[in-house]
């Protein structure tokens, strides 16, 4: 690949099963520089080429080089088939159709690349979580970097780093087991399992959608009482109602309730998975939810509180020689893919 081509603007999409980002960076020192980026509703597009072509008219002397483009699923030869929307990412057709070289990259191979570059010093771009005991661990440098985000689903990823570089790696952590560890929790598994052919996995509670889960097996087991605003919620539609749950949550039992199983549940899957990674150099909680809830992670340290309480003294001690970051950069998907480009 030429300078002027790594040099020029990189086209870099993030595409959910709710939106579509799309941006122009430009290389700038170690990073990048954001250019411009516009959001579409990814369920009202008829492909990927569509908006990427009305984005770059907006400014046609703005040209990208290159583009890197990450989704939800595996790739299979520079595409993957999404199953979150009416379309596929097919960087082949994609790189016919604009004249560019195009990679195609799994979303957490984007977010795990892009928590490298995150300023830790900076609460715009990650908080650090203390622990119940009030220390703030530091990442071991060269040491496994694991990324868990829900969001619309649950996704995982990680990052190692070996003598020929970086590489960042995607996973299926997100369908690990639904946690169970009270009797609440318990309930919610089997309320969970009715209909499934296997055990419930964790992405069924934590996530956007499982918020919402959480909040009708409340309501509907009659565990918490149901007010006419926790009513109304159950009318909304499964996009907006994480949203109207939090909202409610100081003033709502149910939708109190449910934001606190939610956290404990985010506790347990990120603890179970740490066990598995031993991420020495740093957990990250990445997805919207997570930035858009700090409070409901930091109050009377509820994350950590359940992070840490495991069934043996030796995992204890790692989870709390853990550090843990809750990601706060919204472009954090965006910036990754840009640096997905050579670490992946």
């Amino acid at each position: 690949m030429s300078d002027a081509t790594v040099n020029s603007p990189i086209l870099v999409a993030d595409v959910g099963g709710t939106n579509l980002n799309l941006a122009l960076l430009i290389p700038e020192g170690p990073g990048f520089r954001l250019l411009r980026k516009a959001r579409f509703r990814t369920q009202e597009e008829r492909s990927l080429t569509e908006p990427i072509l009305r984005f770059l008219a907006v400014d046609p002397f703005l040209r990208p080089g290159r583009a890197c483009l990450a989704g939800a699923g595996p790739v299979v030869d520079g595409r993957i088939r999404l199953t979150n929307a009416p379309w596929d990412i097919d960087g082949p057709d994609l790189e016919g159709a604009l004249g560019i070289p195009v990679k195609v990259v799994n979303d957490f191979i984007a977010l795990s690349a892009g928590t490298l570059h995150l300023d830790l010093a900076d609460p715009a771009q990650a908080i650090p979580l203390p622990h119940v005991d009030g220390s703030l661990p530091e990442p071991a440098p060269g040491g496994l970097v694991l990324v868990v985000g829900a969001g619309t689903g649950l996704g995982v990823g990680f990052l190692v780093t070996s003598p020929s570089g970086i590489r960042a790696f995607p996973s299926e952590g997100g369908h690990i087991g639904l946690p169970v560890y009270d009797e609440d929790s318990l309930a919610l598994w089997r309320h969970l399992a009715e209909g499934l052919p296997g055990p419930p996995g964790a992405e069924l509670a934590v996530s956007g959608p499982g918020l919402g889960r959480i909040f009708r097996f409340l309501v509907e087991t009659r565990r918490v009482a149901c007010t006419p605003e926790g009513a109304a919620i159950l009318e909304l539609s499964e996009e907006t109602r994480p949203a109207a749950i939090s909202a409610l949550a100081e003033s709502d039992p149910a939708c109190g309730r449910a934001m606190v199983i939610f956290v404990d549940l985010y506790a347990r899957v990120c603890a179970d998975l740490c066990a598995a990674f031993l991420p020495s150099g740093g957990l990250f909680l990445a997805g919207g939810i997570a930035a858009k809830n700090v409070d409901h992670f930091l109050k009377e340290r509820r994350f950590m509180a359940r992070f840490e309480r495991n069934y043996r003294d030796h995992l204890d001690r790692l989870a709390r020689t853990t550090p843990v970051f809750l990601a706060c950069d919204y472009d954090l998907s965006l910036h990754g893919a840009a640096h997905a480009w050579s670490v992946s």
